[in-house]
Parts: structure tokens; sequence; C-alpha cells
């Protein structure tokens, strides 16, 4: 699966950047607090639409005492729309920035086409598929906080037959509000998280959703897998 690359990034203003990954153990629901446990069940057990591919992933170690990490893909056959990565973190003492135990942290990237990119209301928009998941399936949450970046590429000598190229990526973070025994409802926002990764990637929404999404025309076709 190609997954979001790069750094995330969730510290105490929710976006210090941390390294990736190559040192850390995949995230694992067998040890950590029952909240913890029980929130990392429910990310595995959740039912998701078929064109989106999710899998455990390396967890970063230096944000919170646990996390679990997931990465997708959307596909639409043989071809990808858009990647991304989601990590929950946990810390039994509460953390003074999420205001909880527990905070989600993402990842979400995808390619558009160059005069899309140019769109000056492209980063609202963007904000707006965010938080439009969320309160499209009635999930609370708080302290949320992110970036959106757009970035462009133009090729030159050996490479000055590729056509430009511009994306999209969603970094952000935000408080899921925790349920009976401290747990969130984890389930509902990774069904949330890839309705915004279906979104980025053009793909028409599964179910009813927020009127008041905006939703851009379709990106830069899709890249091969």
């Amino acid at each position: 699966m190609a997954a979001a690359h790069g750094r995330m990034s969730d510290g105490a203003d929710g976006l210090d950047d941390v390294k990736d990954t190559e040192e850390a153990d995949r995230g694992s629901s067998t040890s950590g607090p029952p909240a913890f446990r029980a929130a990392v069940d429910a990310l595995r057990s959740t039912r998701l639409r078929p064109q989106v591919e999710v899998e455990p992933t390396p967890a970063p170690q230096r944000l919170a005492p646990y996390a679990y990490a997931l990465e997708a893909v959307v596909v639409d056959g043989e071809q990808e729309l858009a990647d991304g990565r989601l990590v929950l973190l946990h810390d039994p003492a509460g953390h003074e920035a999420w205001r909880g135990t527990f905070r989600l942290v993402t990842l979400v990237r995808a390619e558009l086409e160059p005069e899309m990119a140019a769109d000056p209301l492209l980063p609202e928009v963007c904000w707006s598929w965010l938080t439009g998941s969320l309160e499209a399936r009635g999930l609370g949450y708080g302290e949320p906080s992110g970036t959106i970046t757009r970035a462009g590429s133009h090729y030159f000598g050996g490479l000055s037959e590729r056509p430009p190229a511009s994306q999209i990526e969603i970094r952000a973070s935000w408080t899921p509000r925790e349920g009976l025994g401290g747990v969130p409802d984890t389930a509902s926002h990774l069904a949330s998280w890839c309705d915004l990764l279906a979104q980025v990637g053009g793909l028409p929404p599964a179910g009813p959703g927020d009127a008041s999404v905006v939703t851009l025309p379709q990106r830069r076709g899709p890249q091969p897998r």
C-alpha cells in the first residue's frame, strides 16, 4: 500500500513536527490501559466503504505513552486517488493542549489539477471537508488544529515531458469526545476520516452528507498503483 510519507505532527500546540516511523512498533491493542485497548479494537473492527483500503502501520512513539496508527489509500480499480495516515494517541494522565486523554492526528494528500490548486478558496474548502466529515456523523470533538498545504512541481531537462503536478496536503489533529469508560467512538471517527479521504480523492459521498460542505470538481486523473 502506498501510504502518506513524510512527517506527521502533533505537539503542545497540535502541530509540532515529529519523525515517522522507522523505529516505531506496529500499534497493538494487547498492551496499554483498557480504554486504549477498547479504542484500538474499535478501529480494527470498523467496516468501511470498499474503495478505502486500510491497514496498520508503525505508530510514532514520542507523542504519547500509547499510540496506534493506520494508513489508507483510496482506490478506483487499479488506480490510487488519495492516501493518508491516521494516528490515535492516548495519555491516561491527560494532556493540557488536548483537553482530554485521546488525540487523533492525520495526514491526507491527493493530486490536483494545477488550475484547481490555484483556487484561493481551496484551503478553506479542504478544512470544511475535515470538519464537515465529523459533523455529518454527529461526532463530538474539540481543540481542532491543522494546516492545508498546496505544493506544485514543474519538470525540466530530462523530465520536461512530464506535465506540471500539484498536490494538496491536509495535516490536522483533534480531540475526540470520550464516552462510557472514557473511550471515544473511534470507529465513527475512522469512518469520518475515510469520508474525508474519499472526498479529497474525488469520490461521491457514500451517503447523505453535510450540505454546507463545498465540493470541488474532479481532481487530477488517478495515479497507477
